[in-house]
């Protein structure tokens, strides 16, 4: 589902280069759910990024289901990741002025379905909120706005699933919670790609990796 390929990524700042990704090769497959784990600055948010089509790497190649999303068209990058790919982010990135709700019915916009609403609340309900559908996201605890945010992720049923530190504003529960959903997506066939610090993820990931300084060092798992 996921080929990376000697993927290499380098940022200039004024104070010199910061080579955050170094020639990183990586294959998941469907049903597989594998989290890479390192300290902040190891590189796993702009692997992540990269592996999901949004930032182009220097060098290297990125394949999902068999398409080069970089040689695309910026349109047509985002058409693929619309209908291809489900994002997890820690800060939830969910609407202020949408109900819980609508922002997962916001996953529909760019692909309508007729049986958008029903879709959305059987995750809702799945993720343990439907008590929560009319609700902002100001009256929501920070463990009910990641599974909101899961939940949009999830609407489309993408074949990948990626995800940037989804636990790390959470507690152990709701943590455990949102593991323990990604992990079950992966035995449904889909293929999720984790981030984190989180130690926990390496217990339900099938591998557990470690990143440090831009590169995959060894997995643990």
């Amino acid at each position: 589902m996921l080929v990376l390929e000697k993927i290499s990524k380098t940022y200039r700042t004024a104070q010199g280069e910061v080579r955050a990704v170094q020639e990183v090769s990586l294959e998941i497959k469907r049903g597989e759910f594998v989290a890479v784990r390192g300290p902040s600055g190891s590189g796993k948010t702009t692997l992540l990024l990269t592996a999901g089509g949004l930032l182009r790497p220097d060098n290297g190649s990125v394949r999902i289901n068999g398409v080069e999303p970089f040689a695309l068209s910026p349109e047509g990058r985002a058409r693929f990741r619309a209908e291809h790919i489900g994002f997890v982010f820690q800060q939830f990135h969910l609407l202020p002025y949408l109900t819980v709700l609508e922002n997962v019915l916001a996953a529909a916009l760019p692909r309508p379905r007729a049986d958008a609403v029903d879709r959305a609340k059987f995750l809702l309900e799945k993720l343990g909120l439907s008590a929560r559908l009319e609700h902002l996201p100001s009256a929501l605890s920070t463990g009910e706005k990641q599974r909101t945010a899961l939940a949009r992720a999830l609407f489309h049923e993408p074949p990948l699933l990626l995800a940037d530190e989804p636990t790390g504003n959470l507690d152990e529960a709701n943590g455990r919670n949102v593991l323990e959903s990604l992990a079950g997506y992966a035995k449904q066939g889909g293929a999720v790609l984790l981030v984190t610090h989180d130690p926990r993820a390496a217990s339900l990931a099938h591998r557990s990796l470690m990143m440090e300084s831009g590169r995959l060092l060894q997995a643990d798992k």
